[in-house]
């Protein structure tokens, strides 16, 4: 093979690389390699699929030819003929993107059944049911994947057929009436489509090729690239392959297995299977399937048999065979086998997914089993995926109504309102409503609608369903295969145990780590964070280089922090500070004085509340740095906009209605988030800033009494873009320390510094450092005024600027690294010129963004800091950011 096309499996030798044949086509070409029973086959390249969208859906020169000769290669492995002869082979025709996207694409089994080959396999297998059921079966699929015709139509054919012949399921089906079903569907093809079902099975296969790789840029696809960050410049991979049958009666089967569990990490086999079923059964969810273990049929209370009990050489094999994947690969693998009359077969192996719960213990587990080192353990866990363990619970004395049970899919417990279809859901979330996805199962279609919900609850399928896999990967709390309930599709309706009967906007609680299905809302808890999750942080940290601050305004923000592990406070907005009880009405008082009389008169009552405010941070981070941001915003985020908030203002401050009225209008501003806010606020008003510092270092002085621990305030100067605007503020901040120390009889250590959050503050930054003493890089603003854009407009665009492919991730929640990215490093490297211990972190929503983490590392930058729930994800992320620097740098 040349350029296009690899084999596997007919004793092809070449070099595995899983970005050209992604991830499913470099696991079949490494168990063929070791000697596993691999179904023969070839991979078209990711290449190709580029090519074939740069170059108007054509393919290249040569790839018709390559593909010939791999498929003669099948040929001769197999001792079948592809189109024609006696022992016709047939193929599966399946997507492999570099990293799996599992659903999202699209795939075609039984390829190369028409008229004359259906009668073929009836006679080399004799079965002609099962011929004439996958004959039914593929051009279905065909008709759905390539041709365009939604399978939904054929599906309401087969009720329609099976209610008139009085069956309960396809499998009661005779082989003539699936004959007389499948001449049903091509009539029905012909009418909906205007041509006919495709007989000759080489434009079967290349109608499945180009349909498989158009389904890269599927909606459901784009999705769920976005949602996870997967460039789409990669492409996907086409696998065809030798088709095995897992429906050639009850000596066969077809099943998903991972090494280890998915949901616990606990080390023992766990999967599903279906008895005379194909694979596409499992993963749909269409049928309840059994449980491949013994013991894991006895844990989840199957009565039907385990594969270890049913087909005890083929689970043999498929156990010791799982043992050598997870050692080869040095990780949990997740892998699709079919046995065919006895005879197991492996289709796939791939790192499995799993809940981020069963990541911790996998990684720990396989670093004490000497399988990985400490740092593989560290960088296996995605640290994204950790806020799945801050999941809170349900409280454990709850009695509500339990309507439900199925599979614990993914962990988390959620209270929401029921929608049905993936289309309630997002114009739910748009609605700032919280929903639970309710499906009989899902499809790759929902996974718009399974980002929006806050849960998904499906009646069918099991762990290894659509539902549960996406859910898992997603983080979103999942119940499946709730089997005792049902939804009545067509009158929006969800029937739990008792007669329950529930509609659309009822509420429900789900519990991904139980599988509990409640009535209404059920009060939940905090988890209990795992000795394995303790372990990880523990190693996380004596790896990482970074510190881990916290963006705390409130005690208990400071304290979940704290918890959590955060090691300080890198950003306190005390303008948050001002919006509780009756402050704002001292803040709108001091806003609305003409005279600075006036506005002092007001700041003297806020003064005790933010030292109290300040004390309090200070008692809870005894010993860790606290970086207070002075008052940011513009002003007219404290007045009222509407006419009765003014009315009621002008009641509450003792104004004239009119007064106020023209005041307010003086203090408009046409542009407010680039006016009269940050340090020009404490230049026109030093008033202010005199308050907050003497709240500052007076809170200073009693902590640390109350302490013992001497606590060194980081004060934080906003929006400057000119050392003259920090010179003249730091000179106030000066003199009221100097004020309150010689009150107190104690001299209080301090630092100011700045954010650095305008363009001209980085291409300034070596004179700004010879003033401040720290830069804390405030990603959020630099990214607004950067792009000259707003964060709160742009949700409106960025999507389509990322569907259309202008840019790859939103830059409000990955760092842009090219335009504000290079700002920061201009600011961290001009800085550092002029002070060489100057102080550089990074305090907007990014500082918990493992990505833009990785960047601040190589930066050198001395913190992040991000929300308190972000603390382990961050901490994690360092850690990860400091392995891979070594790396990189010992390359």
């Amino acid at each position: 093979m040349a350029n296009w096309v690899y084999g596997f499996g007919a004793g092809d030798e070449h070099e595995i690389d899983r970005d050209r044949l992604g991830g499913k086509g470099a696991g079949l070409a490494e168990m063929a390699r070791m000697g596993l029973p691999v179904p023969p086959g070839l991979t078209i390249i990711a290449d190709v699929c580029r090519y074939f969208y740069d170059n108007g859906r054509s393919f290249p020169e040569g790839l018709k030819e390559e593909v010939a000769e791999g498929l003669a290669a099948v040929e001769a492995a197999t001792g079948r003929r592809f189109g024609s002869g006696e022992r016709p082979l047939l193929l599966s025709v399946r997507s492999g993107s570099r990293v799996s996207m599992p659903g999202m694409m699209d795939t075609i089994l039984n390829l190369g059944l028409n008229d004359e080959t259906v009668l073929s396999l009836a006679r080399d297998t004799g079965d002609a049911r099962f011929a004439w059921d996958s004959y039914r079966r593929f051009i279905q699929m065909y008709s759905d994947v390539a041709l365009g015709l939604d399978q939904e139509v054929f599906e309401e054919l087969l009720e329609e057929r099976l209610s008139e012949l009085g069956h309960q399921a396809e499998t009661q089906l005779t082989a003539g009436q699936l004959e007389d079903i499948v001449t049903s569907y091509k009539q029905l093809l012909s009418e909906e489509l205007d041509c006919d079902f495709p007989q000759d099975p080489f434009e079967q296969l290349w109608g499945a090729i180009a349909a498989v790789f158009s389904s890269w840029t599927s909606a459901r696809a784009v999705a769920y690239r976005t949602l996870h960050n997967i460039p789409t410049e990669w492409g996907t991979a086409v696998n065809i392959q030798a088709m095995v049958f897992g429906n050639l009666g009850n000596g066969s089967a077809t099943g998903v297995a991972f090494t280890r569990n998915p949901s616990t990490g606990e080390n023992a086999l766990y999967g599903e299977f279906l008895v005379n079923a194909q694979g596409e059964d499992v993963v749909a969810g269409i049928r309840t399937p059994q449980s491949v273990t013994e013991a894991g049929r006895i844990a989840s209370g199957g009565e039907k048999p385990s594969l270890e009990k049913l087909m005890p050489e083929a689970f043999a094999e498929l156990a010791t065979i799982a043992a050598r994947l997870e050692r080869q690969y040095g990780d949990m693998q997740d892998m699709e086998f079919t046995i065919e009359r006895g005879k197991l077969w492996m289709l796939q192996t791939r790192s499995g997914k799993r809940a981020a719960g069963a990541a911790v213990r996998i990684a720990m587990d396989m670093a004490d089993e000497g399988l990985i080192s400490r740092s593989e353990a560290i960088m296996r866990i995605d640290p994204a995926t950790l806020d799945q363990m801050l999941h809170p619970t349900i409280r454990p004395e709850y009695r509500g109504t339990q309507i439900g049970s199925g599979l614990p899919a993914s962990p988390g417990a959620v209270t929401g309102e029921i929608v049905f279809t993936a289309e309630e859901a997002i114009a739910a979330k748009a609605e700032k409503r919280s929903v639970i996805l309710v499906r009989t199962e899902t499809s790759p279609e929902d996974i718009q609608g399974m980002t929006a919900a806050v849960g998904v609850l499906t009646t069918r399928g099991g762990m290894t369903s659509h539902a549960a896999v996406v859910a898992r990967g997603m983080g979103v709390p999942c119940v499946t295969g709730a089997g005792n309930m049902r939804v009545d599709r067509f009158d929006n309706i969800l029937h739990g145990i008792g007669g329950v009967m529930l509609h659309a906007g009822d509420k429900v609680t789900i519990d991904g780590a139980t599988g509990r299905v409640m009535k209404g809302a059920a009060p939940t808890q905090k988890p209990a964070l795992s000795e394995d999750f303790q372990r990880l942080m523990v190693w996380a940290d004596d790896v990482r280089r970074m510190k881990v601050r916290t963006n705390a305004d409130t005690p208990a923000d400071a304290r979940a922090a704290r918890d959590f592990g955060a090691e300080g406070i890198g950003l306190c907005r005390t303008e948050h500070m001002f919006f509780e009880g009756g402050r704002i009405h001292m803040m709108r008082r001091m806003i609305l004085a003409e005279t600075e009389e006036g506005r002092r008169a007001a700041l003297d009552q806020l003064l005790p509340m933010q030292r109290d405010d300040f004390e309090a941070l200070f008692s809870i981070m005894h010993g860790l740095p606290v970086t207070i941001r002075l008052l940011d915003p513009p002003l007219h985020e404290f007045l009222p906009k509407t006419e009765s908030e003014v009315d009621d203002v002008a009641d509450a401050l003792g104004m004239d209605k009119q007064a106020l009225r023209h005041r307010l209008d003086a203090l408009y501003e046409f542009n407010p988030m680039l006016g009269h806010r940050g340090c020009r606020l404490a230049i026109s008003y030093p008033e202010i800033t005199e308050m907050q510092a003497r709240a500052i270092f007076e809170a200073a002085v009693a902590a640390a009494r109350a302490t013992g621990e001497a606590v060194v305030p980081e004060i934080m100067v906003p929006l400057v873009s000119l050392r003259a605007e920090l010179d003249y503020v730091k000179e106030r901040i000066d003199a009221v320390a100097r004020e309150v120390m010689t009150e107190a009889g104690m001299e209080i250590e301090y630092l100011v510094g700045t954010m650095i959050e305008l363009p001209r503050a980085a291409l300034r930054a070596h004179k700004i450092a010879e003033t401040s003493a720290f830069f804390s890089l405030g990603t959020n603003d630099l990214t607004q005024t950067t792009f000259g854009m707003s964060r709160d407009d742009a949700p409106g665009f960025i999507g389509t600027y990322q569907k259309k492919g202008i840019i790859e991730r939103d830059p409000f929640v990955s760092l842009d690294f090219d335009g504000v990215g290079e700002l920061m490093r201009m600011a961290a490297e001009r800085g550092r010129q002029t002070r060489s211990d100057l102080q550089i972190g990074i305090c907007g929503e990014h500082g918990g963004d493992p990505v833009s983490i990785r960047f601040c590392e190589g930066l050198a930058l001395d913190y992040v800091s991000c929300s308190p729930f972000r603390v382990p994800t961050a901490r994690l992320a360092a850690a990860q950011a400091t392995i891979g620097q070594s790396q990189s740098e010992s390359l």
